[in-house]
């Protein structure tokens, strides 16, 4: 009997593993639009519908398991255990690197790819070791109180979405039939705080405003095929991001012909009828937000009142249908119902993740990323020969917190910039370190007396992410996330003009920030000061790279640092008039884009700017003059005719150039006419204007290094 029942055993089995393998959503070398037909053939209205869900329930009789499609990896895979943790997102874009941030993202999701692998053999699927990422996060960073800003590429379109671009390219891979990961856009549209209202509040902007600013990544994102866009918590123009004609249909799907799958943000459609109160009940806003595009909520309302709207007629089964088949062609090319021996993937494993090479390019991407605001004395780079007596002070020098950013994941081996500096010099060096301060003390200090008797002084100052974030995270944030203002903690400012009183050598300062702060404050206590942002678990090696001169300061800033919030309109207002360097005309204490190097670079024309049929090209010479390597970013504005409307400049091309001493280089330029286009309210259409441009190349901004006009008829 025992014999008997084993053969039965086996015969079962044999036979459920032949119908699989004959299943044509299972058959991988059929196109991905014949197998999703076929699945969606096979399942119930009810199994249908428990998919639409972030957690969406496993079909036991088709063999489908649970998958919870909430993932994170906005630097790095989060969330999930042992990962890498590059630089915030904010110090990325200050990179100004494309092909950095691409690599970037390509080892994110082989660490994500790794971890799935892992899971599934031990038959897991758990939240956050998916593969369909909720990065990258391509809002405007358009004003300094927004706490969330660390998590964007700043306050600039164009910049905004070559870096989202090159996210998305390197996430999601290059195998023609196959995503590594699936990348998503978020948050669509026009979100960019404030953060305590963002449940409720209604972004009013101008078409024009909402083309040519705050939809401009998203379309290059699109373009660019990322896997998915997820709407937002907020109204735009009165209707909810969620259930939005305009945003979701009209736009997204109709005009742009986005082929992915729209997701909700976390909540999103709750607060359509708590907070918006735009449609009565949840049934309704279920109907409404699949009916406008969205294929699959973070939350349970679709789970629970889509069978209901389908019974009231508010729903067709076609409707319900359509939906699902968006996130099942996702899962389709991620490969969820193949044999796992046929992905391309497969070997991704233990030792994909947070290896060496990993680490090493966490670090460079941590160098490149940090910006040199100050160093007129040229104290930097730290000659080793000549400093033996190093103090390090400040509440951030040894902050776990202040090398992590927001949304990140966990390391053993985070280096901070006590443990950095120490690793970069010899066993004779003294070092100390004190914590000097706290964030609320005016008054009580140490460090002191050690500083007077060392020869530099690094103070690392600043925020951390309780200090600015997300509405509940940001925890210690007096604006409910967001800043309230950019000064730094009063008793970090104290304590740097403590230390200059009590000290004749060099002071450096370090500030760890997500966004703009006021540096003059500080800026004439401080021989330099170093900006490293939220660096990663390398920020501390990083940092010492840049301290004594193994690596160049190359990082430019991808936002402006004005000098007062009063100089900004009202944060509530979505107006771009008066915000960020394109329609700013005031003094500032930085411009967006810029950065000091140790080296300097001269530029000349090598080729000036030609209006060709359908682009302007042109080239520069670009030479390292200085006495170090280096890498400058060149970086191409255009000013528009003197047209109502228009913005002061924009950047429209930039490239890293890295050049050894005396080394020269041609760089080559091509800018499209149609990024020049401008949208034109009357004919609600976008429109090239004749006039003259000026194409301007510089290292920021508001330095011109070389300019050239050009007609356009």
């Amino acid at each position: 009997m025992l014999h008997k029942s084993i053969i039965t055993l086996i015969f079962i089995a044999t036979t459920f593993l032949v119908s699989a393998q004959t299943q044509v959503f299972r058959n991988a070398s059929l196109p991905v639009n014949e197998r999703v037909n076929d699945l969606l053939k096979q399942l119930t209205l009810e199994e249908k519908i428990s998919l639409l869900g972030n957690e969406s329930k496993a079909v036991s009789r088709l063999g489908i398991p649970a998958y919870n499609w909430w993932n994170e990896a906005l630097h790095g895979v989060a969330r999930a255990g042992r990962a890498t943790i590059f630089p915030q997102a904010i110090g990325m874009a200050a990179s100004f690197n494309e092909a950095l941030l691409k690599e970037c993202a390509a080892t994110i999701s082989t660490e994500a790819r790794a971890k799935y692998n892992l899971g599934a053999k031990k038959g897991e699927h758990l939240q956050y070791m998916g593969l369909t990422f909720w990065s990258p996060n391509i809002n405007i960073f358009r004003d300094p109180r927004w706490g969330r800003g660390q998590e964007t590429y700043g306050e600039d379109p164009f910049l905004t979405a070559a870096m989202g671009t090159a996210f998305v390219t390197g996430l999601q891979g290059n195998d023609a039939l196959h995503l590594k990961a699936a990348a998503c856009a978020k948050h669509y549209a026009v979100h960019s705080g404030p953060e305590a209202g963002r449940h409720s509040f209604n972004a009013v902007v101008s078409e024009k405003d909402l083309r040519e600013t705050y939809l401009y990544a998203f379309k290059k994102l699109v373009d660019a095929n990322v896997e998915a866009v997820m709407c937002a918590y907020n109204r735009v123009n009165n209707e909810p991001c969620c259930t939005s004609e305009t945003l979701l249909h009209n736009i997204l799907h109709k005009e742009w012909n986005f082929q992915g799958h729209v997701v909700t943000d976390c909540g999103a459609l709750n607060d359509i009828y708590t907070s918006h109160k735009t449609y009565p009940a949840r049934v309704e806003v279920a109907a409404a937000a699949i009916k406008a595009g969205v294929d699959l909520e973070c939350g349970g309302i679709l789970q629970a009142d889509v069978m209901k709207a389908v019974n009231e007629k508010l729903l067709e089964k076609k409707d319900v249908d359509s939906a699902l088949a968006a996130i099942l062609r996702t899962q389709v090319k991620l490969g969820f119902f193949d044999d796992s021996t046929f992905s391309p993937y497969k070997h991704f494993g233990e030792d994909s993740v947070a290896n060496n090479y990993h680490r090493t390019l966490a670090r460079r991407m941590a160098a490149e990323s940090m910006v040199l605001l100050k160093n007129d004395k040229q104290i930097l780079p730290l000659d080793k020969n000549k400093y033996h007596q190093i103090m390090i002070v400040g509440p951030n020098a040894t902050s776990a917190d202040a090398l992590l950013g927001n949304y990140h994941g966990v390391t053993g081996k985070a280096v901070n910039f006590v443990e950095g500096i120490t690793n970069a010099v010899d066993a004779a060096t003294r070092i100390e370190y004190d914590m000097g301060c706290d964030y609320e003390d005016t008054t009580h200090f140490g460090g002191i007396w050690a500083a007077g008797n060392a020869e530099v002084t690094i103070a690392v100052v600043g925020f951390t992410p309780v200090y600015e974030g997300e509405e509940g995270d940001a925890f210690l944030a007096k604006g409910g996330g967001d800043r309230k203002d950019f000064s730094l903690p009063a008793a970090h400012i104290a304590y740097l003009k403590a230390l200059r009183k009590a000290t004749k050598t060099p002071l450096i300062v370090v500030i760890t920030s997500g966004s703009a702060v006021n540096i003059n404050a500080i800026k004439d206590y401080a021989d330099a000061i170093v900006l490293a942002w939220y660096p990663g678990e390398e920020g501390g090696n990083a940092l010492a790279d840049i301290l004594f001169g193994k690596v160049s300061p190359s990082g430019h800033l991808p936002v402006t640092f004005y000098n007062a919030f009063a100089d900004l309109p009202d944060y509530a207002s979505y107006a771009m008039k008066g915000r960020t360097y394109r329609y700013f005309n005031g003094h500032v204490q930085y411009p967006f884009g810029f950065g000091l190097s140790y080296t300097s670079f001269d530029y000349a024309w090598a080729n000036k700017p030609v209006v060709n049929k359908d682009s302007i090209s042109f080239s520069v010479h670009i030479k390292n003059t200085g006495r170090y390597d280096g890498a400058d970013v060149a970086q191409v504005y255009i000013s528009y005719p003197q047209l109502p409307g228009m913005p002061l400049k924009e950047l429209k091309a930039f490239k890293k150039i890295p050049l050894a001493v005396h080394e020269e280089k041609t760089v080559r330029f091509s800018i499209p006419l149609s990024e020049l286009q401008k949208w034109d309210d009357g004919k609600n259409a976008w429109q090239l204007y004749q006039g003259n441009y000026t194409i301007t190349v510089g290292e920021n901004a508001a330095a011109a290094k070389l300019t050239a006009a050009v007609s356009i008829k």
